[in-house]
């Protein structure tokens, strides 16, 4: 039997993750400009790492993008189960950008530590407290659309805005401490962004985690087995249940389970049984993209 296509919520669903996606890279466009400008300008690395890092949250927020329309995409004879698992394969992009931006914010940071330079200018911090006020508005409207999709792509693409946010207001600590210092505290803005760098680091754990998780089929966190395992089991005909489990693909889950039902029953029996307990599981919850049901005798 051909799996179902993808649903109209679904299709919906994924649109909506796309268009944040879509207004964080504009905006992160606008911002890579103004950082770059004003950290050149004002001899501020710790704001260039900055734009450095809106830079691959750009790239990043395509993957995202191009994962959550990869997995909106509907089965084919290559991929009769969906293409669902782009969306967790663009998290995992994500994590490794953040990776690679981290380590090279911390090479750059201690070669600047290392030569001697210019205070930055005061300016700088005036860019850098709006920047700090954009990301995190960005970050809390982005990641409250990934909660409600339970998108791990989109998830991830609001922590790489407030990774952004964390590296501006670093920034804007270290610049902060070399105009109060003065002469001899120059490196200040540098020990900044190296700071940045871990916390950037560590935002790309708290990404990958979960992201491997659902590649490797991990069962979704929270209650979801316990809950679908007692709607099968209110299921007229359905004496008990016997397994329940519970995977996530994309912006969908999937669920196998087996029911037990009177050994007396004919198949047609059994097959009507099964297709309520599908029914009753899909109109509780419709992220549930499709249902096996086993069907056993008891003994």
């Amino acid at each position: 039997m051909d799996m179902p296509a993808p649903s109209h919520n679904t299709h919906q669903r994924s649109r909506q993750g796309q268009h944040s996606t879509v207004v964080g890279m504009g905006v992160n466009l606008i911002l890579i400009a103004v950082k770059a400008a004003a950290g050149i300008a004002g001899h501020s690395y710790a704001l260039v790492a900055d734009a450095l890092e809106s830079a691959t949250d750009l790239v990043t927020s395509f993957f995202v993008w191009l994962g959550l329309r990869t997995a909106a995409r509907q089965p084919d004879a290559n991929h009769p189960y969906g293409h669902g698992k782009a969306e967790p394969l663009a998290a995992l992009l994500v994590a490794m950008a953040l990776v690679a931006a981290a380590i090279l914010i911390a090479m750059q940071s201690v070669r600047m530590i290392l030569t001697p330079h210019q205070q930055p200018h005061p300016y700088t911090l005036v860019v850098l407290a709006a920047v700090v006020l954009v990301k995190e508005v960005l970050f809390r409207w982005v990641v409250g659309v990934g909660k409600e999709l339970k998108s791990s792509a989109v998830q991830a693409d609001a922590w790489h805005h407030r990774a952004d946010a964390i590296t501006s207001g670093l920034a804007f600590v270290g610049i902060t401490i070399a105009l109060i210092g003065g002469p001899g505290y120059e490196s200040a803005d540098d020990w900044a962004a190296l700071a940045s760098s871990l916390l950037i680091g560590f935002n790309a754990w708290h990404i990958f985690r979960p992201a491997l998780g659902e590649i490797m089929d991990e069962a979704p966190p929270g209650t979801w087995r316990q809950d679908i395992d007692a709607i099968a089991a209110a299921v007229p005909g359905v004496q008990s249940t016997e397994k329940c489990q519970v995977r996530k693909m994309g912006l969908e889950l999937f669920v196998d389970i087996h029911v037990r039902v009177q050994a007396h029953l004919n198949v047609r029996e059994g097959h009507t049984i099964a297709h309520a307990v599908k029914k009753a599981i899909q109109a509780q919850y419709p992220i549930v993209y499709d249902v096996l049901v086993h069907v056993e005798p008891t003994n």
